[in-house]
């Protein structure tokens, strides 16, 4: 089944195609999965594993769940130090030829202190290794601002009052033409952005390669219309992260970075969401995922526990009445509802690509 949205902004039609693929055996469970038509024509599954946050033995268990529960898309960073534990796992199951690496859509990410033209190659083909692949389904950069690295070239570089040291040098577009070489030499698919405010987005597309994902945080309490609205006049699919809320964000964010947010949110409590969890009979979590689909955003929940894995890609027998649809945006807050604005990064709004200047 093909179904076709359209919109219109006076200047180009866009159209977005999302397909419902037959069901199929993976070898332990039946799944019928839906992908999302990407602009380079490769189709990405609109439910993927998110992989922030895990340890290494959660992680090998996680996506060893999430394979064989009919998950087929799996995203990563290097910043997550996951991709070696992903690799493990994919390394099997190709192997073992339980699974083609063709029917697996993997996104990996360049991190924020590899964000020059000279680094690009160095940290693909790090993801690669640690992934134990020849290739990547698509390659995202990872945020629009840059720092400088440290000696080791595992993460960002401090200065000495604690901020980070940025590169202002940087400048994107040279970046992205050095992501456009990746494609041309084979080591990815497709390239895309994270974290890209409209603008950067409207920016980096003027180039050859187009990007293809703009992957940013989006859930019930930022549902982010007006870069979606973008992103679709310019064929740019739209990924979610912490489409639930990233409920434990707030922890990571004190451990690491000791920064807090007051008043974390708590989307999966809110009473709305739980009236429909009773209505259909459905988890919150898939409530707040199934509003998001429905809307052709492809979402990346993370979990470690397998009851939720399965959960999180059991989306596809059941459709949220358009009173309901309505409901769950009228959540909304915009601005307001944004947990990831990456002040933990201390400093980081003094950087002349800070995403989002609008909240400063």
């Amino acid at each position: 089944m093909l179904i076709k949205n359209t919109i219109f902004r006076g200047i180009k039609l866009l159209k977005i195609c999302v397909t419902q693929k037959n069901s199929f055996q993976t070898g332990f469970i039946k799944t019928s999965q839906k992908t999302v038509k990407l602009a380079n024509g490769a189709d990405i599954p609109i439910v993927g594993l998110g992989t922030w946050r895990s340890q290494p033995e959660e992680i090998e268990n996680a996506v060893q769940i999430a394979l064989e529960n009919g998950y087929r898309h799996i995203d990563t960073a290097f910043n997550y130090n996951t991709e070696e534990y992903i690799g493990n796992v994919l390394h099997k199951w190709l192997e073992s030829g339980k699974i083609k690496r063709e029917e697996l859509f993997i996104t990996t990410k360049l991190p924020n202190f590899g964000n020059r033209p000279a680094d690009v190659e160095k940290y693909l083909k790090l993801s690669l290794e640690r992934l134990q692949l020849d290739y990547v389904d698509l390659y995202l950069i990872h945020m629009p601002f840059s720092f400088h690295s440290n000696e080791a070239g595992n993460g960002p570089l401090k200065n000495e009052d604690g901020s980070f040291s940025l590169d202002t040098e940087n400048d994107i577009i040279s970046t992205w033409k050095e992501l456009e070489k990746q494609v041309q030499k084979g080591l990815t698919k497709a390239i895309g952005l994270s974290n890209f405010n409209s603008e950067q987005v409207q920016r980096i597309h003027r180039a050859e390669i187009k990007p293809v994902v703009n992957q940013v945080e989006l859930h019930a309490y930022l549902q982010q219309k007006e870069l979606r609205d973008a992103c679709k006049i310019l064929n740019v699919a739209v990924t979610a992260f912490s489409p639930l809320g990233s409920p434990g964000a707030n922890t990571h964010f004190q451990n690491k970075y000791s920064y807090s947010l007051n008043d974390f949110p708590d989307i999966l409590g809110h009473p709305i969401v739980k009236e429909l969890s009773e209505k259909y009979r459905k988890q919150p979590g898939q409530i707040l995922l199934r509003h998001l689909i429905q809307q052709d955003v492809i979402v990346i929940p993370k979990s470690t526990n397998p009851e939720r894995i399965k959960a999180n890609i059991d989306l596809f027998d059941f459709d949220l009445s358009s009173d309901d649809l309505e409901k769950l945006n009228a959540l909304d807050k915009k601005e307001d509802g944004r947990i990831f604005d990456f002040m933990f990064f201390k400093g980081v709004d003094k950087h002349p690509e800070y995403p989002f200047k609008a909240r400063l």
